[in-house]
């Protein structure tokens, strides 16, 4: 074992983020071979989709931790700290922990032929964590797509979750639906139940994932959304039922959250059924205490100030429904940033239905759009638009125009810039 402060691990981790996303088991496989494979002591619910996986693994984990279970959680980005990304019955792994496994992995990782990727070395520092700490059972979000996302060298699968299936990361899962199920579908595993969150409109896309289970003796189960009546939808949460769980409350905003919930209450059925222990108070407490930052979350009360983290075609047309369900025929205000690789003329286009002034930033990221060039894409749909190349500044000055007008202010377009918005804030 190398011994590493806390910020040589993290300077240690990063350093190999040059490679990027490079699909493919063999590297992780390789290395978590070498650590005498943490994952096979652990059991997982494994969780990949397009939108709502995150949400979805906050939701499964907090109704697990309530019935008395110890979890693990592995999820990303992070949104404000690294260590977030796992959590052990909802507390982040400490400084000190992840500097002594990371010392220990990084022993192993230094002495492979070709060198792991950044979320390779998260994965297999994840693994030892969670086997160290005995969990009882570990929520697995896919970093992307499923089959040769480096979280699927699990097996000890108890159910797989797909949340859903839309184009996005398509140069690395393909350019259709069906495509990016196939790779989706990647992490059923022989034998073990998988919950399909799919809507009937991706019909095509649900067919691939039925036809994968049927292939590997797997009961696949489809999400009946017809069950899902939602009575109450506002800032202040959610109230609905879904078949047999009734007058259920969720904290977290959002029209699709009670959505998120139904996919949930179908992977507890299923995790009923093979013997966990989830009584009707722990689902109903677990839903109701979930907190997951970043997605539609609400910051200030004056100005109204939203947070949501939506960085794709799907997901900001769900936050459009959700902003015309709470605000009616009032415009919003909105602070934008996005990656130079989304289809982000395609974003535009759906939220100049609700924007009033758009304020352009650009977020830390390598990947990220210039903000000269989001805000031209604004003023082609003829919606007022400037742009800041200080961010902070943009996020001060967007802030004061909603006070002043009082129109809500929401900022989406990436999850890589919730910390800097709420550092700007002071929030």
């Amino acid at each position: 074992m190398v011994k590493l402060t806390y910020s040589e691990a993290l300077a240690y981790i990063h350093s190999v983020s040059w490679k990027g996303s490079v699909p493919g088991l063999s590297r992780i496989t390789e290395l978590c071979g070498k650590m005498g494979n943490p994952q096979d002591k652990l059991r997982f619910i494994h969780v990949t989709g397009t939108n709502g996986k995150g949400s979805s693994c906050a939701m499964l984990e907090s109704i697990l931790r309530n019935a008395g279970y110890k979890t693990g959680l592995f999820t990303s980005p992070f949104v404000k700290h690294f260590n977030e990304r796992m959590a052990v019955c909802g507390k982040s792994i400490s400084d000190e922990q992840l500097a002594e496994i990371t010392g220990e992995v990084k022993v192993y990782a230094d002495s492979m032929t070709e060198s792991p990727t950044e979320f390779e070395l998260i994965t297999a520092i994840a693994f030892r964590y969670f086997e160290k700490e005995k969990c009882d059972i570990v929520i697995l979000e896919v970093g992307m797509g499923g089959r040769l996302d480096s979280t699927n060298v699990v097996h000890n699968t108890a159910v797989s979750l797909i949340t859903g299936v839309a184009l996005d990361h398509t140069e690395y899962l393909g350019d259709t639906v069906e495509k990016i199920a196939a790779e989706k579908a990647g992490i059923i595993k022989p034998g073990r139940p998988v919950v399909c969150g799919l809507r009937e409109e991706n019909s095509g896309a649900a067919r691939v994932i039925r036809e994968k289970a049927e292939a590997l003796g797997s009961e696949f189960i489809q999400v009946d959304y017809g069950k899902l009546k939602i009575t109450k939808a506002d800032l202040s949460g959610a109230e609905f039922s879904y078949g047999e769980f009734k007058e259920m409350r969720i904290s977290l905003l959002g029209l699709y959250q009670p959505e998120n919930a139904a996919k949930v209450l179908e992977t507890v059925k299923v995790l009923r059924k093979l013997g966990y222990g989830l009584s009707e108070e722990a689902v109903r407490k677990g839903l109701s205490d979930t907190v997951w930052h970043a997605r539609f979350e609400k910051l200030s009360e004056n100005p109204l100030i939203i947070y949501d983290g939506s960085h794709n075609p799907e997901g900001v047309t769900e936050a459009v429904k959700t902003i015309k369900k709470y605000f009616g025929e009032k415009k919003v205000n909105l602070l934008t940033g996005v990656m130079a690789d989304k289809e982000y003329r395609l974003m535009a286009k759906k939220l100049s239905e609700i924007a009033n002034e758009v304020f352009c930033v650009k977020p830390d990221n390598p990947r990220a759009l210039d903000a000269e060039s989001l805000a031209a894409v604004y003023s082609e749909f003829g919606i007022k638009s400037q742009y800041f190349t200080d961010f902070r500044k943009g996020v001060l000055i967007a802030k004061e125009e909603s006070l002043k007008t009082g129109i809500p202010l929401v900022c989406l377009g990436s999850l890589y810039m919730y910390k800097d918005f709420t550092d700007a804030l002071g929030v």
